[in-house]
């Protein structure tokens, strides 16, 4: 009666079972996989983005298939931000540059409004390009670890995911030569997470260009999420500095990569913090031909679903100047938090953190004595901790654990001293 493509195993598991049962028992849980920034104690200016709701605007219907003409603009002028900071960053010797290298004083690409395509989510954005670029059965390459949404995307459009292993040797750099064992002529794009997530890990300084040669010799596009692009963290190693011989961050957005056909996919869910306003956005650059032919098919779909809602859309504007005041915010608390992670990891020897360059999210390597599942298990029901496993996150082997940076202070420093305790002991 139904789809094979929704035939996916909807039991509980083990871990999530050991949370239920706790917080069913009472039990006040110390939760370190925190990921709504609405209900972490940040400070919105509520009368700002209340208002914003109310324009009488919305209540005329004007269906633009790539999103009102105004919020697209606002994503424009977001990116320009964006490119002017590099161009800052770059005069004060910060490797924030852009994806093409720039001579100095020339000026940084913009972003056409006219390229972008409005979506209800990143989710939905992801749909349109892998409806754009796939047939039934085609492939893309994705990172492992990486978030664990691409597997429910890709069977609902039909698309085979090919995993490209991130390997870690004083930072996560990409296999290249993991990548090209990979690629068959069913092979249609790679997708990246710039930054990573979990692993908080960039597109370096030096896998930029083999990454565009890469695609060109094998005719795919670049499919690259950069939601938790705009929290770049000051200190990514343990020590408070970058490893020595670690690769050179390069935080600054795809959406000026005009070498092969680029898709960059973003929204106010982390840009602003605003995940309940369910505004995303794509950006399409490359050569120009092929640009014209992706936003031809692109508006058609967008024009079929027609997705978005006005109200929110009149709203753009002001949510994006949210972004401002929200990600001091949250900046401050993920490196503080970082900070006092470090300050009890310094403590034992047991366990280490891993280099993070940017996002929400910290991977610790932690003894293999027992399977991730299984420890994280015993986290939840022994010192009421809850931390994510590594598998959920595709890591190869156990021995990681994975929590979340945007947790308020106190809650993460007295889970971590119990986290730490148990796994001393």
């Amino acid at each position: 009666m139904f789809s094979d493509r929704t035939n996916w195993r909807l039991t509980q598991n083990r871990f999530t079972q050991a949370v239920d049962e706790a917080r069913a028992r009472g039990v006040r849980l110390l939760d370190l996989t925190a990921s709504n920034p609405t209900r972490v104690g940040l400070v919105y200016d509520s009368a700002a983005i209340l208002g914003a709701l109310g324009s009488a605007q919305a209540l005329d219907y004007d269906p633009q298939a790539k999103g009102l003409l105004s919020a697209r603009e606002a994503v424009a002028r977001y990116y320009r931000a964006l490119a002017a900071r590099g161009e800052r960053d770059v005069a004060s010797n910060v490797s924030t540059i852009g994806p093409n290298e720039r001579l100095a004083g020339e000026k940084p690409p913009g972003v056409d409004a006219e390229r972008i395509v409005l979506t209800a989510s990143t989710s939905e954005g992801y749909s349109y390009v892998f409806r754009l670029l796939c047939n039934e059965g085609d492939e893309l390459l994705v990172p492992k670890p990486s978030y664990p949404l691409f597997e429910f995307l890709a069977d609902l459009q039909d698309v085979k995911l090919v995993p490209y292993p991130l390997i870690y040797d004083h930072g996560w750099q990409m296999d290249f030569h993991s990548m090209e064992r990979a690629v068959t002529s069913r092979t249609r794009g790679v997708v990246l997470v710039h930054p990573n997530n979990p692993t908080g890990s960039y597109v370096h300084e030096g896998e930029l260009e083999p990454l565009n040669e890469f695609c060109r010799a094998n005719r795919l596009a670049l499919i690259v999420d950069e939601v938790f692009l705009d929290y770049r963290l000051e200190f990514p190693g343990p020590a408070k500095s970058a490893a020595p011989g670690a690769p050179q961050v390069r935080a600054a957005s795809f959406a000026g990569n005009n070498e092969v056909l680029t898709f960059t996919l973003s929204g106010l869910s982390k840009v602003s913090a605003l995940p309940q306003m369910k505004v995303a956005w794509i950006v399409t650059s490359g050569p120009a031909d092929r640009v014209a032919a992706a936003m031809g098919r692109l508006e058609v779909i967008a024009d079929t679903y027609l997705s978005m809602n006005e109200p929110v859309q009149w709203a753009v504007p002001v949510m994006l100047e949210q972004r401002k005041g929200i990600q001091r915010q949250l900046v401050t608390r993920v490196e503080g938090n970082l900070a006092e992670l470090d300050r009890q990891l310094a403590g034992q020897k047991s366990c280490q953190r891993l280099t993070v360059e940017g996002g929400w999210y910290a991977v610790l390597r932690v003894p293999v004595t027992r399977s991730d599942e299984e420890l994280a298990i015993e986290l939840v029901r022994e010192k009421s901790v809850v931390v994510h496993p590594g598998h959920f996150y595709d890591f190869e082997s156990d021995g990681y654990l994975v929590l979340s940076l945007i947790g308020e202070a106190g809650e993460l420093a007295e889970g971590c001293r119990r986290m730490l305790e148990h796994l001393n002991s």
